[in-house]
């Protein structure tokens, strides 16, 4: 009896244990299936209101509607005033031949004796860049490019805006700017295009650039910017001259050069030459091309259709740059001051020159002509070309350690045809 009595609770307890195992568990089930059920209610709806509803294809009701952008802006008009002067330049050269043998990679002379090879006489396009007509005077019409454009050409063609390809004749250039002129038959121009003032610009204003980038299969593109400075000190001729170029961020890719810069009002401010493609460690740069400022190049062309080149004042020295010379040197031979770290070391003085008879000689340093700090050979260059011959100028230097001054008459002519060496006589 005892040991039935033990035995009882135990049994019950058991059996409300298998009751709350079977109620949990079937409340398990029972929630699953529930959870379930919803699940894929909620499914069906989704599916059915994202499926791709059956009907007919055929009735394709879109159409387009009418423009409401303005077709006649500032740029579409100013555009339209200037394009059909713009034209596309083309270098053409002599096919140079060779009487060497026909190695795997091509033609090469005997011996690498350059006397080998000769010109065929037959021309091919060597490079092309743009050009804008800018003057009609009777049956001739001259056209501005850059000299770089032209440089090494044997014959120049032109092609109009109209598509027409005529023959060009070079009038003149001018390496320390980079700039040309040429001139075809007017026959076929009937749009001459107008210069502004490119002293009278702001940063921030619209332009357009016009040309051909990449060559005359997309002449006449346009693209627009904002002049992002207007004076910037670069190197813009090909002789390595610093010059004052306005900076733009309208894209200006090879075939660009020579092309106008121009305003709203459809004048051009200034001539695309260059842009900078990336630094000096290889990284990718956009959005900054240069153009020559139009009153330069006024001031240049109408030189040049006088009389065929520009004659710039030279100071008959050869010349170094200071930074080239040792520290110890600059010490013990030139005898400068600590305080003197940048300047132009004459080299040499030709006799009977403007610096001969200004007293200059050889192994002064110039710091200083006119109003303009000389740190090198190009600022040196860049200030003597603000003068024209016959000018005077106050020139400062170094001789033994003290500085001293001297005027110096700017009587003597440098012909600016190629890039000379500034180590030697450079005709400065």
């Amino acid at each position: 009896m005892n040991n039935d009595n033990q035995r009882s609770p135990r049994r019950t307890n058991r059996f409300w244990a298998k009751v709350a195992g079977i109620g949990l568990v079937a409340g398990l089930i029972g929630g699953g299936v529930a959870f379930s059920v919803g699940n894929a209610v909620q499914h069906h709806e989704e599916v059915a209101s994202t499926r791709v509803p059956s009907g007919s294809n055929k009735s394709g009701g879109t159409q387009v509607n009418k423009n409401k952008a303005d077709l006649n802006g500032k740029a579409t008009k100013a555009y339209d005033s200037v394009q059909g002067a713009v034209v596309s330049v083309i270098n053409k050269q002599k096919v140079q031949q060779g009487n060497g043998t026909l190695g795997i990679f091509g033609l090469y002379s005997n011996g690498g004796n350059s006397s080998n090879s000769s010109n065929s006489g037959k021309l091919q396009t060597a490079s092309e860049g743009s050009g804008v007509i800018y003057k009609k005077d009777g049956k001739t019409a001259y056209i501005v490019t850059n000299n770089h454009v032209v440089k090494g050409s044997n014959a120049l063609q032109v092609i109009l805006s109209n598509g027409k390809k005529v023959d060009a004749d070079l009038v003149g250039t001018d390496a320390a700017t980079d700039l040309a002129v040429l001139k075809i038959n007017a026959a076929n121009v009937t749009t001459v295009a107008q210069f502004g003032n490119s002293n009278s610009i702001a940063a921030g204003q619209d332009v357009l650039a016009i040309g051909s980038p990449m060559g005359s299969e997309y002449a006449n593109t346009v693209t627009k910017g904002i002049v992002s400075a207007k004076n910037r000190t670069l190197k813009a001729g090909t002789d390595g001259t610093l010059t004052s170029v306005i900076q733009t961020d309208a894209a200006i890719n090879s075939g660009n050069s020579g092309g106008p810069l121009i305003n709203m009002a459809g004048q051009v401010i200034g001539i695309n030459s260059m842009k900078l493609s990336s630094d000096n460690e290889g990284s990718s740069i956009e959005g900054m091309g240069f153009a020559i400022p139009s009153n330069e190049v006024v001031s240049i062309i109408n030189q040049l259709i006088k009389n065929g080149k520009i004659e710039r004042p030279a100071l008959g020295i050869g010349m170094v740059d200071l930074s080239n010379v040792t520290t110890d040197q600059q010490q013990s031979v030139l005898k400068l001051p600590s305080s003197v770290s940048k300047g132009v070391v004459i080299m040499q003085v030709a006799d009977g020159s403007a610096a001969a008879n200004a007293g200059l000689k050889q192994y002064d340093v110039i710091t200083q002509l006119g109003d303009t700090k000389v740190t090198n050979t190009n600022t040196l260059k860049a200030a003597l070309y603000k003068y024209k011959v016959g000018d005077s100028a106050k020139i400062t230097y170094y001789r033994n350690g003290k500085q001293q001054t001297s005027t110096v008459h700017l009587t003597k002519v440098a012909s600016d045809n190629n890039s000379q060496s500034t180590q030697q006589d450079d005709g400065q």
